[in-house]
């Protein structure tokens, strides 16, 4: 012991310097740990997807958001440019973006949601007679007179004639696809009132796609869901048993090109499956679920694009997932009519329908209505 004392005397450190010494190792090992710790790659937890370059995230926990979206109070955050991944066959994504599931494929993604606005009470409070007076004149009076026209089962234009059809195209050139462009046409009835507008739009050679979940047969060998287009074959009818949706898909699922999978799709998602970017002209009679599609056409963009609209409006109830007193429902209606005229819609042709019940009650004033409209912004 003498010795070693000694020892540190002499040739070495002071004996009481020699123990902060010996902490000098694990301070520089907590020291390192800090600073290169964060650094280290991380092991993925179940449900996320880590790429390197991009935010990884749950995909479970964009499903609220998803939900939201559908309203139209929320979106998804932007995919950056160069950055949006890519899905193989089998449904898996590979390197290159975030791995989320953007509710439109790229090529319809649309301009923007656009929340529906509620508008203000006819009168100064909730009353039925004023509610039902807005909605029938403004459903009854056209925001747009067209020199020319496309009449029920013709293909030629011609000026409006005197008695009033049940629907009409405006036909002003400026409107019209060009005759070397190509043209496309959706229908959606379960009860063969399109036949004329299937007529018209298959003389004017467009590419034509009807939808009747009703029907199992389809045109060109393709049956139940198929979506497979028929691009080039102008003039010729597509049939597919499927029908228009306005709530977003859960999750995804795989799918390709040209099927669904699925009996009911939103129109931005069967527009995506078909290829197509623009619909030209649009027929819909969906029984009174127009109410809640219209909704979602309003807040996704879809509207924009789409050219011209025939619809016809039922006000015998108030619609699927349309609830609240009469006077809320006849408001909600003439909100989302609104709405479609904000998105650029403009009604050029108005025909009443049978029977005078609206909301289960008896008025001055028609069960349905069969709706001509035109998109001026196109």
């Amino acid at each position: 012991m003498r010795t070693c004392a000694r020892w540190w005397g002499r040739g070495g450190l002071p004996l009481r310097s020699g123990i902060p010494l010996l902490l000098i190792p694990p301070l520089l090992l907590a020291l390192q740990l800090l600073v290169v710790g964060p650094r280290l790659p991380r092991v993925p937890r179940v449900g996320v997807e880590e790429q390197e370059g991009a935010v990884a995230f749950s995909v479970i926990s964009i499903e609220p958001e998803r939900s939201s979206r559908q309203q139209g109070a929320l979106s998804l955050p932007p995919v950056p440019e160069g950055e949006e991944g890519t899905e193989s066959e089998d449904g898996e994504s590979k390197e290159g973006g975030r791995a989320y599931e953007d509710e439109n494929e790229m090529h319809s993604r649309q301009v923007g949601p656009r929340l529906l606005e509620v508008q203000p009470w006819a009168a100064d409070k909730p009353l039925f007679s004023a509610e039902l007076n807005r909605i029938i004149k403004y459903i009854s009076s056209p925001q747009m007179n067209c020199s020319r026209v496309l009449s029920p089962g013709q293909a030629q234009t011609s000026p409006p004639r005197a008695t009033s059809p049940p629907w009409l195209l405006c036909a002003e050139e400026w409107l019209l696809p060009a005759a070397d462009a190509p043209c496309v046409a959706y229908s959606f009835s379960m009860n063969g009132g399109d036949a004329d507008f299937l007529k018209t739009v298959s003389e004017l050679g467009c590419e034509v796609h009807s939808f009747d979940p009703s029907n199992s047969n389809a045109s060109g060998g393709h049956l139940g869901n198929s979506l497979a287009s028929n691009h080039g074959n102008g003039g010729i009818v597509s049939q597919h048993k499927m029908w228009l949706e306005w709530r977003a898909p859960r999750k995804r699922k795989h799918k390709t090109r040209g099927n669904l999978g699925s009996v009911s799709q939103r129109l931005a998602d069967i527009m995506a499956a078909l290829g197509h970017h623009i619909v030209h002209f649009l027929y819909a009679d969906l029984l009174s679920a127009e109410w809640r599609v219209f909704q979602n056409w309003i807040e996704q963009g879809t509207l924009q694009k789409v050219h011209h609209v025939v619809a016809t409006v039922h006000l015998q109830w108030a619609g699927f997932e349309v609830g609240g007193t009469n006077e809320e429902v006849l408001r909600y209606w003439f909100s989302v009519l609104q709405g479609l005229q904000t998105s650029g819609l403009k009604l050029v042709h108005s025909s009443a329908g049978q029977g005078h019940s609206v909301l289960k009650q008896t008025v001055d004033a028609h069960s349905s209505y069969t709706l001509s409209w035109v998109n001026i912004r196109h």
